[in-house]
């Protein structure tokens, strides 16, 4: 189960997200569906479009199933999304 000790141990697509800082001042704000996940990059599903995100440079608020949010620095998520995970569960990092 997701939760927000070790909600960077699971995928994201597919969970609601609040961009609430971002390098791009146009970013910041902006909340939809994660629906894919690169490296580098957060696409989210938003009600005027589909818009690329940049980890690195971004906060963002992620709502999880439960209804709880919690809130990540975008550049602890710089990693393919599967190397992510089995990071995080080797050096057991919250």
């Amino acid at each position: 189960m997701i939760s927000p000790q070790n909600v960077l141990r699971h995928e994201l697509i597919g969970l609601d997200i609040l961009v609430s800082g971002a390098a791009n001042p146009d970013q910041r704000g902006l909340s939809g569906r994660v629906i894919d996940e690169t490296r580098n990059l957060l696409v989210i599903e938003t009600p005027k479009g589909v818009r690329r995100i940049q980890k690195a440079h971004s906060t963002f608020v992620v709502r999880l199933p439960g209804r709880e949010t919690v809130e990540i620095d975008g550049s602890v998520m710089v990693l393919a999304p599967e190397k992510r995970i089995n990071l995080h569960e080797k050096k057991r990092i919250p």
